[in-house]
């Protein structure tokens, strides 16, 4: 049996008389059941943006209709909050610090920032008019059953945002070699102007079905390269590589099992909740103390909700040797000497075999002394 819903549609209009200009709008309500057969303008998204042109009449089903995606460039999206920059190519959207983003101290987590760097990736594909019904895959992928998928991933953080800061974070894309697409994201603050984060990551394409990585199509390329900057938010000449590590590594967290909750779009395991077992392995004494202000990730595999992960955890050698420095150090007082130092780990998320163990994701991460959130302003 159909499902009847009901959909409000409003179509703004500037008219001119007697050399005195109008505005207004027309609300129409759509009384309909999900197997309607809905028809309405392509151009109603230019509607009010200064477009004039009417595009032929489509077949909408509900969830079109729910999601309003456009099917062409937009330049200013006001429910995101979002605008097309960079001689229109790049992204910017304005966000504010919520407060279930944001930790103990009162600011953002690391966590809030990837689901940040995803939503706003996302939303620059909606805005470009590519995005199909994919998780931001545009029309030619899902014409040829390939999906997004994140090979690695550099996060640097100089300050962390507060609970209820306005934000600014730009994102843009480019090539990374022949079949894949780097993104890169800024995050500042709007009062300001500071940067607080940046970051680069690699994205490759990977058929859905067989789950195998796949080439990129002229016609996929065709669609995306128009958008391509040759910009980069953090410049790695030789990306640092990642050792494996072993059985025998320091810390250790076992039998960790992901939950439907953590599943994207995709059914694999959100990367975001990657970071989250990795950060749990982190000692007591250094989350308390310092915070993370880089991490890298190199992705090997997906993750899928049926599997049992386990994560690694190994200090830096010279972590280990001054560890013991700063127990003798904090007898006699003497610790201030050591502020200024950053800590480093190794980091291995692996799913648990019979007979092996295989890897999801490698990581590094590094942290600081932790320090007053009060910033001065820029210059």
């Amino acid at each position: 049996m159909a499902a009847a819903f009901s959909c409000s549609v409003s179509f703004p209009f500037t008219c001119s008389c007697n050399r005195s200009r109008y505005r207004g709008k027309v609300d129409i309500k759509i009384n309909a059941s999900s197997s309607s057969r809905l028809h309405t303008l392509d151009g109603i998204d230019g509607a009010g943006k200064g477009s004039s042109s009417l595009a032929t009449a489509t077949e909408l089903s509900e969830e079109q209709i729910r999601q309003r995606i456009p099917t062409k460039k937009q330049l200013v999206d006001t429910y995101r909050q979002g605008l097309i920059i960079e001689r229109g190519v790049g992204y910017r959207q304005t966000v504010v610090v919520r407060s279930y983003e944001v930790g103990p101290n009162k600011t953002a987590t690391l966590e809030s920032l990837f689901n940040l760097f995803q939503e706003t990736a996302l939303n620059h594909v909606w805005m470009s008019g590519l995005l199909s019904n994919g998780f931001g895959a545009t029309h030619g992928m899902v014409r040829n059953n390939l999906i997004w998928v994140v090979s690695r991933m550099h996060v640097q953080v100089d300050h962390y945002p507060i609970w209820g800061e306005v934000l600014e974070i730009d994102t843009w894309v480019g090539a990374s070699g022949k079949n894949g697409m780097r993104r890169d994201w800024l995050i500042r603050s709007q009062a300001t102007g500071i940067t607080y984060a940046r970051a680069t990551s690699t994205w490759v394409m990977m058929n859905d079905k067989t789950r195998r990585l796949s080439k990129m199509p002229e016609e996929v390329r065709g669609e995306i390269s128009p958008w391509f900057i040759e910009k980069q938010a953090i410049k790695e000449d030789v990306p640092e590589k990642i050792v494996k590590l072993d059985d025998n590594a320091t810390y250790v967290n076992s039998d960790l099992k992901p939950k439907r909750s953590d599943l994207d779009m995709n059914q694999h395991v959100n990367n975001v909740k990657y970071v989250r077992w990795m950060l749990e392995t982190i000692p007591d004494n250094i989350l308390e103390s310092h915070q993370l202000s880089g991490i890298i990730l190199e992705y090997r595999r997906e993750c899928g909700s049926s599997n049992t992960v386990q994560s690694l955890c190994q200090p830096d050698e010279d972590e280990i040797l001054t560890n013991g420095v700063e127990q003798s150090l904090l007898k006699n007082g003497y610790l201030g000497s050591l502020d200024s130092k950053t800590y480093g780990y190794t980091h291995l998320l692996q799913i648990k075999g019979e007979t092996r163990n295989e890897e999801i994701v490698r990581g590094r991460t590094r942290w600081r002394k932790k320090f007053s959130t009060v910033l001065p302003y820029s210059t």
